[in-house]
């Protein structure tokens, strides 16, 4: 059962603080719920034409212009170069969610954050291997009597895969950060890749 949009958006910005505003759009530019801080009707559809365009350099939502960082068919990235904060969009078949992120915000972060939401609103099922694992030594699936994943558990974790294979995701901020010659970030990359060897044995 999704859950209701002012929900949604509610945990969202609970999750994180620099999230100011946000909004939930059906279709083109059906706005199902939108914070009171934040009115984009003069603007949703502009802002849904250059997202479906793929390839639009800016958009422009309340007078301020963000250049468009990452366009993808389920991600957006925005940012002001006057420093005005940045706009993060996620969406799917049935809705998108579009957030203003102030200027020291993390994007990635709250890229992800937002495509978790999205999946909350989701009235698809789960697919019907959701509850298979692979046989140890096998390629054929094995099921596992009594489990089930949790539809957001999961939710996230597709958003986590679709994230690692977009090329402007994962592998685009592993390398900002490698030209950035960040120590600390550097550093947490490598705990976390010993920790995911570990977890798959490999």
């Amino acid at each position: 059962m999704p859950a209701d949009p002012a929900t949604v958006i509610y945990n969202l910005l609970q999750k994180d603080p620099s999230i100011i505003a946000a909004a939930v759009i059906q279709g083109r530019n059906n706005i199902l719920y939108s914070t009171d801080n934040w009115d984009i009707s003069p603007d949703i559809g502009k802002v849904s034409s250059s997202w479906s365009s793929l390839n639009a350099p800016f958009i422009m939502i309340s007078g301020v212009k963000y250049s468009v960082l990452q366009c993808t068919s389920e991600r957006l990235v925005a940012t002001s170069i006057r420093g005005e904060g940045h706009i993060i969009g996620a969406k799917d078949e049935e809705h998108k969610i579009l957030i203003y992120l102030e200027p020291d915000g993390e994007p990635m972060g709250a890229t992800m954050d937002t495509s978790r939401a999205l999946s909350e609103l989701s009235t698809k099922q789960a697919y019907v291997g959701a509850n298979t694992q692979f046989s140890e030594g096998s390629g054929t699936p094995a099921p596992v009597a009594g489990k089930s994943i949790d539809p957001q558990l999961k939710g996230e974790i597709q958003s986590f895969l679709e994230w690692i294979k977009d090329g402007e995701g994962l592998s685009g901020y592993i390398n900002y950060y490698l030209q950035q010659n960040n120590a600390q970030i550097i550093s947490e990359l490598s705990k976390i890749y010993n920790e995911l060897r570990q977890i798959f044995g490999v």
